[in-house]
């Protein structure tokens, strides 16, 4: 599994509380958003999300990873920054 992408997916769905604004602002399908929140439970054997037809909440558990998902992406961020830009 691709954690960095796996966060961001979830990250960007907790911000948007939508699964289909975030596949939107993440250029993904709907199904393949989902689908990436559901191998992310299983590989975390824990529950993010609580989702209803009204709304996507994060469970206690999931809201301590959103922000060490943002801690981490912001990382993974910098790291890259210098590559892209061409800064040794």
């Amino acid at each position: 599994m691709d954690m960095i992408l796996a966060m961001r997916v979830y990250a960007r769905v907790v911000e948007r509380g939508s699964i289909s604004q975030a596949a939107k602002d993440l250029h993904m399908g709907q199904s393949s958003v989902s689908e990436t929140l559901t191998r992310l439970e299983k590989y975390l054997a824990v529950r993010l999300l609580m989702r209803n037809p009204r709304a996507i909440t994060c469970t206690d558990y999931g809201m301590t990873f959103y922000n060490h998902s943002k801690i981490v992406l912001a990382a993974a961020g910098g790291a890259l920054r210098p590559a892209t830009t061409g800064i040794q």
